[in-house]
């Protein structure tokens, strides 16, 4: 997993979140909302990078789904600061567009996992 367009994806998504977190900031002044957003749209890559030293099949199945959930958050988070104008419309369809292709494959690789392991 570790060239995978997954951690790929998870880690340009990062630093996305962190430009605009830092952009937000800056211009709005706003900091307890960029601060939920930088803290989970950063984890999902993280957790995925720790996944790659998993301790067996069922410690890297907790690192995805963890990262999933962070994912499921990162979205809560850019609805939220779209829905009350931080972010422009343009970007946040960016955004939340990536954010979705990182959580579909998140439940696939979750669920290829789990069929793998049930199979052995």
């Amino acid at each position: 997993m570790s060239d995978s367009p997954l951690r790929n994806n998870s880690k340009e998504f990062a630093k996305q979140i962190v430009l605009l977190c830092r952009e937000i900031k800056s211009t709005h002044k706003e900091s307890v909302l960029t601060n939920q957003l930088l803290r989970s749209g950063t984890s999902i890559g993280a957790n995925l990078h720790e996944a790659q030293y998993a301790q067996g099949t069922k410690d890297f199945i907790s690192k995805l789904e963890i990262a999933l959930k962070e994912c499921f958050e990162t979205e809560y988070w850019l609805e939220l600061l779209f829905e009350t104008g931080y972010i422009p419309n343009e970007l946040y369809k960016q955004l939340i567009s990536k954010c979705g292709t990182i959580r579909r494959m998140l439940i696939s690789s979750v669920n290829t996992v789990k069929a793998n392991q049930k199979n052995q």
